[in-house]
């Protein structure tokens, strides 16, 4: 099984890459940790938001792996605890399906691909910026691989 972080938004800062790939070189080998980067359409072109969300909706339905449970990053989305995600992540490698968390861009997600989530969560209830979401997200399926195993890492 794999996680996989696909998200909207290219040319991160090269601390957004370094803090990512630090938390994603932890995870273990039967649980990697991989980022999929989609291009975000240009907010300059005068589409309407709707068509630059279903163009990105898109490529990221193209990213997607053709089996694959989806997890849509949401403001409106299920507030986990660090114990309620290291559950989670222990159902989701019971299920074995590999595991695409999406992240959208500036506009957010189109309606449709919302709709075909086996799932929606919240990271936070502040507004964070994408290239944050992105080191936050992995810092917190970290800590949750680590709490199921009883790694020092996460302290109660």
């Amino acid at each position: 099984m794999k996680l996989i972080l696909v998200a909207v938004g290219t040319r991160m800062p090269s601390w957004v890459d370094t803090a990512f790939d630090d938390f994603a070189k932890r995870m273990p080998r039967e649980l990697p940790l991989q980022l999929v980067e989609i291009k975000a359409e240009p907010r300059t072109t005068g589409k309407t938001v709707e068509a630059m969300m279903a163009l990105e909706a898109a490529r990221i339905e193209a990213a997607l792996p053709p089996r694959c449970r989806r997890v849509i990053l949401d403001e409106r989305g299920e507030d986990l605890t660090t114990k309620a995600l290291a559950k989670r992540l222990e159902r989701w490698q019971d299920g074995g399906d590999d595991i695409a968390i999406v992240v959208g861009g500036p506009d957010g997600l189109d309606p449709a691909l919302k709709a075909s989530a086996h799932e929606t969560m919240r990271l936070s209830s502040l507004t964070l910026p994408h290239a944050l979401v992105r080191v936050m997200l992995a810092e917190a399926l970290y800590r949750a691989w680590s709490l199921s195993k009883n790694h020092p890492y996460h302290r109660e």
